[in-house]
């Protein structure tokens, strides 16, 4: 083999490797059958969620995961794929998913998520979350929820003390 040829081989595992480990998900998806105009939809989608799409040869993949120790995405690593990566765990998966409903031709297979290997049952259950900023909200009514119920006990007894009906105070 070429020596040019070998050192870009090793120099896209390394990009690869790279993108890997930066990632905090990365999905594995069959694209066969999507248009152009799908995939660039797709893309679209993808980024408004500061997420990126990209296609590697699934040799090129298998270093890589081999490289980092992921074992378990080799029956992922065959066929036309592309490899979506995300800062987010749970964009990339939500994001694919959603798409996913409508292109019956992407299919989700496999993924990295927080260092570990995930099926595609994993991904799905993971495109039902919210995003880092609607979990927070979340958390956030949760903890607010008991001191919203004990200001509005105590304005109802306020009221009821003054004589005047709750009913009222609130209109």
């Amino acid at each position: 083999m070429n020596k040019d040829v070998l050192a870009q081989k090793e120099a896209d595992v390394a990009e690869l490797s790279k993108k890997i480990s930066d990632s905090s998900s990365v999905v594995v998806v069959e694209y066969r059958g999507l248009s152009v105009a799908d995939i660039t939809e797709l893309r679209h989608a993808l980024r408004k969620e500061n997420v990126e799409m990209k296609v590697f040869k699934n040799t090129i993949a298998q270093r890589a995961v081999d490289q980092l120790g992921y074992e378990g995405l080799e029956a992922a690593l065959k066929g036309p794929n592309a490899l979506v990566f995300g800062t987010d765990q749970v964009a990339p998966a939500r994001v694919l998913a959603d798409f996913a409903k409508t292109h019956d031709k992407l299919v989700l297979k496999s993924g990295i998520v927080d260092g570990a290997v995930v099926d595609e049952a994993t991904i799905k259950t993971l495109s039902s979350l919210p995003n880092k900023d609607g979990m927070i909200a979340k958390f956030a009514s949760t903890l607010n929820a008991p001191v919203i119920k004990f200001a509005l006990t105590l304005k109802a007894l306020a009221d009821s003390k003054s004589g005047a009906p709750a009913e009222e105070a609130a209109a």
